[in-house]
């Protein structure tokens, strides 16, 4: 048996049952020399008293030492308590996600499995994508595919494990088929009404950002008849829910070519007038510049980046960005606008977040008035005890 003993007073954090173990916590790992070094090991950790506090996956190349399956002790991790969370977590999404066939069925920590995504498109017929980002989920990546085969009934199952965050994991970039077919080019979903095209082999993450289903259908409630801009559009997703809520015209600018072929083709699946939209494969911050010296003007704009700080090193720089990007937008909004506005870095606080817009609009020479705070949907929930579970973050404003 892998033990895990932690320093004098680092036994804190576990006693109120935050599961992450950083290295620099912990005393000494006792064990035999392969249990020690093998990664994913199930590990007792207990204080410098000897006083149990959990059950951890041991991760030996990691900062995060290891990370935390059950704070139980008599609880085994085993292929019940697989099968049991698996089966949890289903009956949550079932009982609360509507008007979607693509769902987060797995968001990590919340569902007690750290370090484990999954997502599911197109139901029984479709395929579930997996992200297997840490050494604990890895080591039981086998039976972990059983029970959501079992659980769902969908047979399909793709690995997306591509995330630099395996590699600090002392673990191996890959993707590819864990069970039934190979998926095809892509895969068709429907959410609120409109259909997107998912390449779940190729995509971001895993082929499309279902986090932000319910700020799409609030994008869709506030579209009718306004000039849309849709920036850092990858797919389109926000550019389609305006569509169809009846948006007089988007504009979609993306570094991506192949992303901006992809939102053409949902143009086409769900019958929207080409006219409508513009498609703009360019650089989104030299592009909003330019917009600002041409005069234009837009109802509403969408601000979806990519994340700017992957970790805490990188907040710094990250907020300059974050503060450029939503000086521009503001002033590009017209009087009685609406700016929606996203963070999905992990390391950027909503509170500094806030603060971030704030010194944007002051910067603007304008008055802004905060209608809604913005998060990920329904399907992404957060633990009192893990806050880091919260990493998107958004604010929907008005220009009076």
């Amino acid at each position: 048996m892998l033990t895990i003993t932690l320093k004098p007073g680092k036994e804190k954090s576990l006693l109120r049952r935050h599961p992450w173990i950083f290295a620099s916590a912990i005393d000494r790992v006792e064990g035999k020399p392969e249990e020690k070094a093998k990664s994913g090991s199930t590990a007792v950790v207990q204080s410098s008293s000897g006083q149990f506090l959990a059950r951890a996956a041991f991760s030996p190349k990691s900062q995060i030492r290891a990370r935390v399956w059950s704070f139980d002790q008599n609880e085994p991790i085993d292929h019940a308590l697989i099968k049991r969370r698996i089966r949890n977590a289903l009956s949550y999404r079932t009982s609360s996600v509507r008007d979607t066939d693509a769902i987060r069925l797995i968001f990590g920590e919340a569902d007690g499995f750290p370090g484990l995504v999954v997502d599911w498109y197109a139901g029984k017929q479709g395929t579930l994508v997996c992200q297997f980002q840490s050494a604990g989920v890895e080591a039981w990546k086998v039976p972990i595919v059983q029970a959501l085969i079992s659980e769902t009934g969908c047979p399909n199952v793709y690995e997306r494990s591509d995330a630099s965050v395996r590699e600090r994991e002392g673990l191996p970039l890959v993707t590819g088929v864990l069970a039934g077919d190979e998926p095809g080019t892509e895969i068709h979903v429907v959410e609120n009404g409109v259909h997107y095209a998912v390449d779940i082999k190729h995509g971001h993450k895993t082929g499309f950002y279902i986090d932000q289903r319910d700020n799409r259908r609030l994008v869709m409630e506030q579209a009718a008849g306004r000039e849309v801009l849709n920036c850092f559009c990858y797919t389109g997703g926000f550019s389609l829910a305006a569509l169809k809520g009846g948006a007089a015209s988007v504009l979609s600018i993306d570094s991506s070519a192949d992303a901006l072929e992809t939102g053409k083709r949902n143009m086409a699946l769900n019958d929207f007038a080409p006219s409508l939209a513009e498609w703009r494969d360019a650089d989104v911050f030299k592009t909003l510049r330019a917009l600002r010296e041409q005069g234009r003007t837009f109802d509403l704009v969408v601000l979806d980046p990519p994340k700017f700080a992957s970790s805490p090193d990188h907040v710094e720089r990250a907020a300059r960005a974050y503060k450029d990007i939503n000086l521009l937008g503001m002033q590009l909004l017209r009087e009685g606008g609406l700016l929606f506005t996203y963070s999905c870095s992990g390391a950027i606080s909503a509170d500094l977040f806030q603060k971030i817009v704030a010194g944007a609009v002051n910067d603007a020479r304008v008055d802004a008035r905060i209608v809604r705070r913005l998060s990920a949907g329904i399907d992404h929930p957060m633990t009192t005890s893990f806050p880091e579970g919260e990493y998107l973050k958004g604010l929907m404003l008005q220009k009076p």
